[in-house]
């Protein structure tokens, strides 16, 4: 861990000094120390494979990361006027948050989602409220992220509705959906079916993608869910990437093309604590994914050998305690994402231990990215880091480490069998104990937590949600249902359901759910009908 104890014996702060992941750092890296580095092998030039240094030849010579600031709560309307805002400070790229109803199948006046209408995203029930949401904003001239899994393809047809009623073609539309659903068997638990169906929706919203619109990124597989949940550095790389082979392996299975849909998958990682570290990181984990898609997936299109990944800034490690210290860390941990040459960047907040962040937390957090691309000079070379000993040595131990955990998941059946025996999630457990415990005994100092105390904390103003919105929000949803044609209703969720006892791909299907307006509760319990809920088993 990185904390103080006791002076060794030798002077020094600690008996040993390693790494978030446990790899031992001596006093310095140097070249009795370290791995001998082959050039074309192991780095080559940016925009090469394997990718070590960089996707692109000039990186953020030629343009900045996308600065793409998460946002999303209460109604479409008040999340739409923090878009427009964020647009007008210098956003790039917007990043739609939703809420917990949304994200699990639910619409705001099910009993279920009662008290969680709004509440960490926007509640979004129907396309209405989609149109609400992209009132103003071309869908032609912005690139858009959706943090959605388990009712990913319904928000994507959702967004090609509100495009094609502005007279935007599918083709045309730039952006992402996260439809990562292994993770959240692993991590986080907003799942709705088991996983063979979600792996079916998962690969029909790639071949779907790879037709009707060529230009989105039909997947972010996540590590930083996996991350925040207390994995370690290399087990984020080890995972994601063992999440990313089942994907492309049942994308193949459906029948699709390696170099058809692996040029839009694409990853998110979460920018932690450990600058050095994650550096490292983010260079092993391009340098991996170049080797499996060309030598284990046959790939020849250079464009899917590149790990193209939006990374944010680490959630987990917000204090509530001294929120102000908070912009000093996710400065540190931003800066790390981009000198490991991230494509796109979301800038925590410092109040967001606290509640989600207001106009002013968030417009700073804005400003932390621009000052990294317009003041630091960090942008004007391509991984300036490359040829440090400490720097090239933790990129080989990380990629070492994360290949031996994903041959171990391979030897147990692939990462499936590896979920559903819990292996995953133990070993994300035992990091995060791990990792408490250091902060327990002092070994892991946390500013203003178990060190560096002040006795009255200032308040700060924050976010509040009005209880009254998730109110007018279920009034909306049971508005929509009363003016709409039933019976187009009715039978787009039919033939839904029969597409879904069957084979054929589901989202033309679900595109004439939504542009009927049926909402994403209804299309949800028609699939929930077919495929039923995934009950994660607990050992007692």
């Amino acid at each position: 861990m990185t904390g103080e104890t006791k002076t060794s014996e030798k002077g020094e702060r600690r008996q040993r000094f390693e790494t978030s992941s446990g790899i031992e750092l001596p006093n310095d890296f140097n070249p009795q120390n370290t791995d001998a580095i082959d050039y074309d092998r192991d780095l080559g030039a940016p925009g090469e494979f394997p990718f070590t240094r960089g996707i692109r030849r000039n990186m953020y010579r030629g343009r900045f990361w996308t600065m793409r600031q998460y946002a999303g709560y209460a109604t479409a309307e008040e999340s739409n006027a923090r878009y427009k805002y964020l647009l007008s400070q210098g956003t790039t790229g917007l990043s739609v948050a939703f809420d917990l109803p949304t994200q699990i199948g639910l619409d705001s006046d099910d009993p279920l989602a009662a008290g969680e209408v709004g509440k960490v995203g926007v509640a979004i029930d129907s396309l209405e409220d989609m149109e609400r949401l992209f009132d103003g904003i071309p869908l032609d001239q912005v690139s858009t992220s959706m943090t959605i899994n388990a009712t990913a393809a319904i928000l994507l047809c959702l967004y090609i509705a509100v495009a094609k009623k502005q007279g935007v073609e599918p083709a045309k539309l730039r952006g992402t959906i996260q439809n990562d659903i292994l993770k959240e068997y692993i991590a986080r638990g907003t799942y709705i079916y088991p996983p063979a169906p979600s792996l079916r929706l998962i690969t029909d919203t790639f071949a779907f993608c790879a037709r009707e619109v060529p230009q989105w990124n039909m997947i972010s597989i996540s590590g930083y869910h996996i991350r925040e949940a207390g994995a370690t550095a290399v087990q984020e790389v080890a995972f994601t990437l063992a999440n990313a082979i089942t994907y492309t392996e049942a994308a193949l299975k459906a029948g699709l093309e390696i170099d058809e849909f692996a040029p839009r998958l694409s990853f998110f990682f979460n920018a932690h604590n450990n600058l050095l570290e994650e550096v490292a990181k983010f260079r092993a984990a391009r340098r991996m994914w170049a080797r499996t898609m060309r030598d284990r997936f046959g790939a020849r299109d250079p464009r899917s050998m590149m790990l193209r990944f939006h990374a944010q800034t680490a959630g987990s490690t917000l204090t509530a305690q001294q929120p102000e210290v908070n912009i000093v860390r996710t400065t540190i941990q931003a800066l790390a994402a981009v000198l490991g040459g991230t494509q796109s960047l979301h800038t925590n907040a410092m109040d967001e231990a606290l509640a989600l962040p207001t106009e002013d937390s968030a417009r700073l957090a804005l400003r932390t990215q621009q000052v990294i691309a317009y003041e630091s000079g960090v942008a004007d070379t391509v991984d300036p880091l490359a040829g440090s000993y400490a720097i090239e040595q933790l990129t080989n131990e990380i990629e070492r480490r994360a290949m031996d955990y994903i041959e171990k998941i391979e030897a147990m059946g692939g990462m499936l069998r590896a979920i559903e025996t819990g292996y995953v999630q133990r070993e994300i457990q035992e990091a995060a104990y791990r990792y408490q415990r250091a902060v327990e005994t002092g070994d892991q100092i946390v500013v203003g937590v178990n060190r560096f105390r002040i006795e009255e904390e200032k308040p700060i103003p924050i976010l509040r949600i009005d209880p009254e919105i998730e109110r007018r929000q279920i009034e909306r949803v049971r508005a929509v249902r009363a003016r709409r044609d039933q019976v187009r209703v009715e039978a787009a969720l039919a033939a839904l359901e029969e597409a879904a006892r069957g084979t054929e791909n589901l989202l033309p299907r679900i595109l004439d759910c939504v542009e009927a307006y049926a909402t994403v509760g209804e299309i949800s319990n028609r699939l929930r009908r077919v495929w039923g809920e995934y009950r994660e088993a607990v050992d007692i």
